[in-house]
């Protein structure tokens, strides 16, 4: 059975996005070797990545255009299957990608089929849904040393989900990558 992974870069004050929409110019202040090498981990270890349909129509924009410089990361990005959860999407349009409107079923039978990692990118939206439906198994947080003071935070409003800390890594400029395991109700 696969692992259903969420990965977000995070201020100390819980944003994952500044007071604009796509503003992740702090993201800038823990990005560098360290971040590069564990985005080429997670093109390793996934089966298939899931987005919300806005950080979808974000990264496809991206990845899909000339900005996106060829290299690993580029290019699991761009192979590996992807699936968008959209109430409001009908197609999609980049590789390998496909969309649902109702993504708990759809997460349950691939986390049942797959070995491989399935990961979260952003999505807050999402992954709040995913939260609550009981589905993520780990949470992958990058807290950046920046306080924004606005923006977008990326828990929501719900019920209490308790967390053990699976491990803390330190990166040479600072951020901080905290994964937790989120314990299931049993």
């Amino acid at each position: 059975m696969a692992k259903l992974i969420v990965w977000n870069l995070v201020s100390v004050d819980g944003y994952f996005e500044g007071a604009k929409k796509w503003d992740l110019d702090f993201h800038n202040l823990a990005w560098g070797p360290e971040l590069n090498k564990l985005s080429e981990e997670f093109g390793d270890n996934a089966a298939a990545l899931v987005f919300g349909r806005v950080t979808y129509e974000g990264m496809a924009s991206y990845w899909k255009s000339p900005q996106a410089e060829p290299s690993k990361v580029s290019a699991y990005m761009n192979a590996l299957p992807k699936l968008v959860a959209s109430r409001k999407l009908t197609s999609v349009d980049w590789n390998n990608c496909r969309v649902t409107a109702d993504i708990v079923p759809e997460l349950q039978r691939m986390k049942a089929e797959q070995t491989k990692t399935i990961y979260v990118f952003g999505s807050a939206e999402l992954t709040h849904s995913l939260l609550e439906a009981g589905l993520v198994d780990e949470l992958m947080l990058c807290v950046v040393p920046v306080i924004l003071g606005e923006g977008t935070l990326f828990f929501k409003p719900g019920r209490e989900l308790r967390l053990d800390l699976a491990q803390t890594r330190r990166l040479e400029n600072g951020a901080i990558i905290n994964t937790y395991a989120v314990r299931h109700a049993a």
